[in-house]
């Protein structure tokens, strides 16, 4: 298994996304941390389905925007498992809604900021002390991040665009320290945020639209944040790594 006795935190790690990469990390050796925000069902059924196949798990309820539960977030990771994190990804975030220029107002745009770019930063600078050489941090940013976004995704898209430079950035700040830092920047992928905020008729469009035909899944992002996390992308740091099926060529 590519992260045994690996202990590994996952930011919004309950639901969608999220919990497939909880579970792809566990399924791979490592003891998980699932954060999540509010809803308690997701969460134990993140840390059942993970118990089920074999592995270990705990679930830390807390709002990654603030400092005290991300500090808490630490504590019960280190209390469980552990002086040592090996493996950190930013999952947490959202768009809230879709919105216009003219229908955001600063609070808004603050708030779409804290939620995909402060909580990316906040985490990081917790989990970074506690983490030793060969560790690796992954954030999920977006195609957004790099097209602009579709209509009203403005303040979402510029969050993600962050996300992607504070990537950078962190790769050359914590690489002498032997610490990775990566993102990946999905597409279309079939969740609860298209279910959401995106029409059943441009899904299809987007789909139709894209060289595979169809939408991905959250499990093959899930797939790429394990390799990502393990040593067998040791050379791979400050990459912005788009998965989308080839609708968005970086």
């Amino acid at each position: 298994m590519k992260l045994e006795n690996k202990v590994a935190i996952v930011t919004g790690g309950a639901r969608d996304i999220g919990r497939a990469v909880s579970v792809k990390l566990a399924s791979e050796g490592a003891r998980v941390v699932v954060n999540y925000f509010n809803n308690d069902q997701n969460a134990l059924d993140t840390i059942t389905e993970i118990e089920n196949a074999g592995g270990q798990a705990i679930a830390v309820k807390g709002d990654m925007t603030n400092a005290g539960d991300v500090a808490a977030l630490v504590a019960a990771t280190t209390e469980a498992f552990g002086d040592a994190i090996h493996v950190l990804v930013n999952v947490a975030g959202g768009m809230v809604a879709r919105k216009s220029l003219q229908e955001m107002d600063e609070d808004f745009f603050e708030r779409v900021m804290r939620l995909n770019m402060t909580s990316t930063f906040m985490a990081t600078k917790a989990v970074a002390p506690s983490m030793p050489g060969g560790a690796s941090i992954v954030n999920i940013a977006s195609q957004a991040g790099r097209d602009g976004g579709g209509p009203g995704a403005a303040a979402y898209a510029t969050s993600k665009g962050a996300v992607m430079t504070f990537t950078r950035a962190m790769a050359k700040e914590l690489g002498p320290s032997n610490i990775r830092v990566n993102a990946l920047c999905p597409g279309m992928i079939a969740t609860t945020f298209h279910d959401v905020f995106t029409k059943d008729e441009v899904r299809a469009n987007v789909a139709g639209a894209t060289p595979l035909k169809r939408q991905g899944n959250a499990g093959e992002v899930a797939d790429l944040v394990a390799y990502l996390a393990s040593a067998e992308s040791s050379f791979v740091t400050g990459a912005n790594i788009d998965i989308n099926g080839g609708l968005f060529f970086s």
